[in-house]
């Protein structure tokens, strides 16, 4: 099995802020990773940097074996990202939006299939003002996915679904992963981050507190079920610093 993601000793800080703090990540390809943590942990500024988006103060990473700051064009030819707060202009269609998206890529699946894939093919000539909260995730999804990639970061990706919407979608990427595929993700579903996480990393003010699966967060915690061990790792309480 090749490891996709190798984060070391990655620090970064805003000011007098540390976001984050001497971070080791490995992830490895057709698992999913789980990156946790009560708002303002450090969750945004990890997956920023791994993308290249944000310049880390201290470490290295490297996705693919390749480095996101100086082989950017090659890297996103491999790689999805679907943001929870994803903008896009309301007047577009979504078979537009498709397209534009497809366009970008040498190698992008079939947009359709993965429209009725997701259960919203029938909204394909629906404007993005028009699909409800949940179908508007669901296309989000379908946008990382559209350029086939090798590695795919999903972020809170079943917010606005129903529940069984929500396992539609769980049963969707873990036939993915089972083809190979490799998702990182964030989520505040405790119940999903049990359906799909092989590997999991509760952050807590930057500092990891908790590395390795379910099952052991579980038995090194007090509690039986993993919220209550989660909740306990975390401390979650509400942050002044919710965007990092």
């Amino acid at each position: 099995m090749n490891e996709i993601i190798s984060v070391k000793q990655f620090s970064k800080s805003y000011g007098g802020l540390t976001a984050v703090q001497d971070l080791d990540l490995s992830v490895m390809q057709g698992t999913v990773f789980g990156l946790l943590g009560e708002n303002g942990a450090g969750k945004s500024t990890t997956i920023e940097c791994i993308l290249g988006t944000r310049i880390p103060d201290t470490g290295t990473i490297s996705i693919m074996g390749m480095n996101p700051f100086q082989q950017r064009k090659q890297l996103f030819e491999n790689v999805g990202v679907q943001f929870q707060e994803a903008n896009y202009q309301d007047k577009v269609t979504v078979s537009e939006l498709c397209e534009v998206t497809q366009s970008l890529y040498k190698k992008a699946a079939d947009y359709r299939e993965l429209l009725k894939q997701f259960g919203i093919s029938e909204k394909a000539k629906s404007t993005v003002k028009e699909l409800s909260g949940g179908q508007r995730q669901k296309l989000f999804i379908v946008l990382a996915l559209i350029p086939q990639p090798k590695v795919v970061f999903l972020d809170e990706l079943t917010t606005g679904l129903d529940a069984k919407a929500r396992r539609e979608v769980w049963k969707i990427l873990s036939n993915l992963k089972e083809k190979g595929l490799t998702i990182f993700l964030t989520s505040h579903f405790m119940d999903e981050v049990e359906a799909l996480c092989d590997t999991i990393c509760i952050l807590k003010k930057g500092k990891t507190v908790f590395y390795g699966t379910v099952k052991e967060a579980v038995e090194s915690s007090p509690y039986k079920n993993f919220e209550d061990a989660y909740l306990w790792y975390s401390d979650e309480e509400t942050s002044e610093n919710e965007n990092v």
